[in-house]
C-alpha cells in the first residue's frame, strides 16, 4: 500500500480489561506497537486488576506508548479527590510514555447521588488541573513523549506525531457529548459543549491540515465516546457535528484515518461513515 498505513488490531490477552495491541506500518518507516486501554478500572475491586494489567503493559517492551481514551472510573464510583490523584499517579507508573483522553466518568456523571452529587463542571476544573495542565508539554509515564496541547481553556485536546504518524486526541465523551449532566445543570452544559465543541472541531481541521502540510500518511484520533450515537432517532445529537466534520475531513484528506473510541464495552473493527469512501 503505497503511502498508506497498515494497521492490525489483535486483541490482548491480557484478561479483565479492555486492551488491544496495535501495530502500524508505514512504507517509509518501521512498524512500531502501541496499547490502547480504557473504561476501566470501574470500581474498587478492579484496582488490583488495574494494576497488574500496568504489569503486563510494562513487561511489553516493544510497546512505543499507550493511550487510555477515557472512564478510569464508573459511573457510579464517587468522584472522590483522592481517586484522582490515585489514578494520576498510576498512570505514572508507567514505564511507557501513556496519553490519556477525558471521559464521561469523570465529570459529567459525577452529578449523580453514587457518584457523590459533585458539580459536573467543578470536577472537569479538578481533572484538567490534574491531567491536562497547559505547561506540561509532555506524556504521562516513566519515559515520556513530547505533544502539543490546542490551548489553555483545552488543554486536554492534544496530538502527537510519531514515525510520521499524526495521533489526535480529542475531548468527546460520553453522555450525549456532555449534554446530559443532570437537570440542575441543563443551560450550564449546553454553554459548555457549544463551545467545547467548538474548540473540538477546530483541532480537528488544524490537525489534518497540518498532516496534509506535512504529507504524513495517516492520522489516528482517539475519543472516549461511540459518535455513533448522534442519530437524531435516539434523541442523541451530540455528536452529529463531529461526525459529519470527521467525514468531510477524511474524504478531503485521502489517506487512511482510523478513529478509535470505547464507552460502547465491546470490541469491533468496522467502517462506521454512511458513506464508506473516508475510511
Amino acid at each position: 500500500m503505497n503511502n498508506k498505513i497498515k494497521l492490525l488490531l489483535v486483541l490482548s490477552a491480557v484478561i479483565f480489561s479492555a486492551c488491544s495491541s496495535i501495530n502500524l506500518q508505514a512504507d517509509t518507516q518501521s512498524a512500531f506497537s502501541i496499547g490502547l486501554i480504557g473504561d476501566f478500572p470501574y470500581t474498587d475491586e478492579k484496582v488490583v486488576e488495574q494494576q497488574n494489567l500496568l504489569e503486563d503493559l510494562n513487561a511489553h517492551a516493544e510497546l512505543s506508548f499507550v493511550i487510555h481514551d477515557g472512564d478510569f472510573k464508573g459511573g457510579s464510583v464517587p468522584c472522590a479527590d483522592q481517586l484522582y490523584s490515585d489514578r494520576l499517579a498510576t498512570f505514572n507508573q508507567s514505564v511507557h510514555p501513556l496519553f490519556f483522553i477525558f471521559g464521561d466518568n469523570e465529570w459529567t456523571d459525577c452529578h449523580r447521588s453514587a457518584a457523590g452529587s459533585y458539580n459536573p463542571f467543578e470536577r472537569l476544573s479538578l481533572l484538567r488541573s490534574l491531567f491536562a495542565k497547559f505547561d506540561d508539554p509532555n506524556s504521562f509515564g516513566v519515559n515520556k513523549l513530547p505533544l502539543k496541547r490546542q490551548n489553555a481553556n483545552y488543554p486536554e485536546n492534544i496530538r502527537w506525531v510519531y514515525n510520521d504518524v499524526m495521533f489526535v486526541g480529542l475531548h468527546i465523551p460520553g453522555s450525549n457529548n456532555g449534554l446530559s449532566t443532570g437537570e440542575a445543570y441543563v443551560e450550564q452544559a449546553k454553554a459548555e459543549y457549544k463551545t467545547r465543541n467548538g474548540a473540538n472541531l477546530r483541532w480537528l481541521r488544524s490537525s489534518f491540515e497540518l498532516a496534509k502540510t506535512k504529507n504524513l500518511p495517516g492520522i489516528m484520533i482517539i475519543i472516549q465516546a461511540n459518535p455513533w450515537d448522534f442519530i437524531p432517532a435516539t434523541g442523541l445529537t451530540g455528536y452529529e457535528p463531529f461526525v459529519v466534520e470527521l467525514e468531510s475531513l477524511a474524504r478531503d484528506f485521502g489517506k487512511p484515518v482510523v478513529l478509535v473510541h470505547g464507552d460502547s464495552h465491546y470490541f469491533r473493527i468496522d467502517k462506521p461513515l454512511p458513506s464508506k469512501t473516508s475510511f
